[in-house]
């Protein structure tokens, strides 16, 4: 068997004719780049972050270039290319944008059966870079459009976006190493998860969920992604705070990517900080992805901003899961401009507010409960702090909620709800 090529073919440029593409390990390897602009200056980027070892040959080159080689990053002759320079070298750029100079480095690297690769010419090139993007967890897409390198870099912006929304099925399908991903998931519309929360959320093996996080964000997973709920509600929990730190690690150790999945942002009043630290103290890779926490967004749905110019300038988070007590003893003392926000804090709102008064609140301070904001349920009732807990029981509203009490919460009567779902309708993109 015969494995010259047939000399019957006609000629074409190389980019049209069949190909062999291949990903290269360059580690220690010497490359050549012959040219000292800003296509030389892409091209040895490219392949330092592949740890090779880059020899510059030009005249001239840009500051950023002539600033490694003073660093000693790479190696520079300032000079025109010698045919000894591709002594030891595996691969060779030529990208001076010169012509019949780039044409001559090609010939003699094809010569010495040395790859090489034309910048100003890809039909006359023995090789081609494709446009390339690395995800995080190590998938590397590169995308060649024949002779079109403007084509391929839109079609591999395109695959990128697609990749980040968590749109392309980039989960693992062999067994890894396994870490851990704290996962805001926003004050509940699914659409204002993070793009990084997405792509998480379709690398997963293990989400491990909480009540208030977006659920329905989760429609879209493999069938066999594990989703354990681990929410707490008022007076119920379904697994101690402990036994949620051991799954996270449980997971991890078997190689498993866990998602822990939580509403608002993961380190406000979310307890992020210590299923981090259990990680870290456990030997497991952890990594925090922040949300948008509902201490500030829920308000803004509802028409509230926490600060507003000649109103407030500064507000005061509270959860008052320890009861009314503490939250008066934290917040008693704050100027009356302050905005005070506080999570978990319907079932004690008639002792708190009565707590504020006492402590010299302005009984005829605007207040105002947000209750399932940014969700088709949401609910707001307004009142001075004098009457909104009487107010709150009267209507039945009820927890997930966020109050506010001070200046800004009489804004609502002018803005309205700013952030309900059916603002959003016609806008297929958004929901």
């Amino acid at each position: 068997m015969s494995f010259l090529p047939p000399t019957d073919l006609p000629a074409e440029p190389l980019h049209s004719q069949p190909e062999y593409p291949l990903f290269l390990c360059m580690r220690g390897k010497l490359a050549l780049v012959v040219g000292g602009g800003p296509v030389a200056e892409r091209r040895v980027a490219g392949l330092l972050q592949a740890s090779a070892e880059v020899l510059l040959v030009s005249p001239w080159a840009t500051e950023k270039l002539q600033d490694l080689a003073a660093q000693g990053v790479i190696a520079w002759k300032p000079r025109e290319f010698d045919t000894a320079d591709l002594d030891g070298v595996w691969l060779v750029h030529a990208c001076t944008g010169d012509a019949p100079v780039d044409e001559s480095v090609v010939r003699r690297a094809e010569s010495l059966r040395i790859w090489s690769v034309r910048a100003s010419a890809a039909g006359s090139s023995p090789a081609w870079t494709a446009a390339t993007e690395r995800t995080e967890d190590g998938v590397q897409f590169a995308v060649k459009a024949g002779g079109d390198p403007l084509r391929a870099v839109a079609l591999r912006n395109f695959i990128s976006e697609l990749a980040a929304e968590g749109a392309l099925p980039l989960r693992r399908q062999r067994p890894g190493s396994g870490q851990v991903f704290l996962v805001g998931g926003g004050p509940g519309d699914p659409d204002l998860l993070t793009v990084r929360a997405r792509r998480l959320l379709s690398l997963a093996d293990v989400i491990i969920t909480d009540r208030l996080a977006p659920v329905h964000s989760l429609d879209g997973v493999a069938n066999d992604v594990e989703i354990i709920d681990v929410g707490k509600a008022p007076g119920k929990h379904s697994l101690a705070q402990s036994e949620i730190n051991d799954l996270l690690v449980k997971y991890a150790d078997a190689g498993q990517i866990v998602v822990r999945l939580k509403g608002g942002d993961p380190f406000v009043l979310g307890r992020g900080g210590e299923e981090a630290l259990h990680c870290l103290h456990s030997g497991v890779d952890v990594a925090v992805v922040p949300g948008v926490t509902s201490a500030t967004s829920v308000p803004a749905a509802a028409g509230i901003p926490v600060t507003h110019r000649g109103l407030s300038d500064s507000f005061m988070v509270l959860s008052s899961h320890s009861g009314a007590d503490d939250v008066v003893r934290r917040a008693g003392s704050t100027p009356a401009d302050t905005t005070l926000i506080m999570l978990m804090g319907v079932r004690e709102l008639a002792n708190t507010t009565a707590g504020l008064i006492a402590a010299g609140r302005d009984p005829q301070t605007p207040a105002a409960i947000v209750a399932a904001g940014w969700t088709s349920e949401q609910e707001t009732i307004s009142a001075p702090i004098s009457e909104i807990a009487e107010l709150a029981e009267t209507s039945g509203i009820a927890s997930p909620a966020v109050i506010v009490v001070g200046p800004v919460a009489a804004l609502r009567d002018n803005l309205g709800d700013l952030g309900v779902p059916s603002l959003l309708a016609g806008h297929g993109a958004l929901g």
